[in-house]
């Protein structure tokens, strides 16, 4: 069992920046892929960055560039960092780790960021 909890939502105008964590509760070292994905009202679950155990990176198309996902394995900690948002960044920012044993996958409760024009 891995509990995950965010942090780090809240309101900024557009063009800003904001920079979501996620704590994890027991090592995350090489055992787990870690994701963030959003949900925006209305739409479906989408995934917005990955890292896998091995430091391997991806993003959704919509935040290439403006982006940045970053493990602390340290720490337990992922990171996201968001900058040049934009109003249909708005959503509930979740994390989300997956065990490359078992597959199982694991959620945080979700962090409201909301982006102003």
């Amino acid at each position: 069992q891995v509990q995950l909890v965010e942090s780090g939502g809240g309101l900024v105008q557009a063009g800003g920046s904001l920079r979501l964590s996620c704590a994890a509760s027991k090592s995350i070292v090489d055992n787990y892929a870690m994701n963030w994905y959003r949900q925006a009202p209305g739409k479906q679950r989408e995934l917005v960055a990955a890292i896998n155990s091995g430091g391997s990176i991806n993003y959704a198309d919509s935040v290439k560039g403006r982006f940045t996902i970053a493990r602390d394995n340290a720490k337990n900690t992922v990171y996201l960092q968001m900058n040049s948002l934009k109003p249909e960044d708005t959503a509930v920012y979740y994390c989300n780790a997956v065990s490359r044993f078992t597959r199982n996958p694991y959620w945080g409760q979700g962090t409201q960021v909301t982006v102003s024009s």
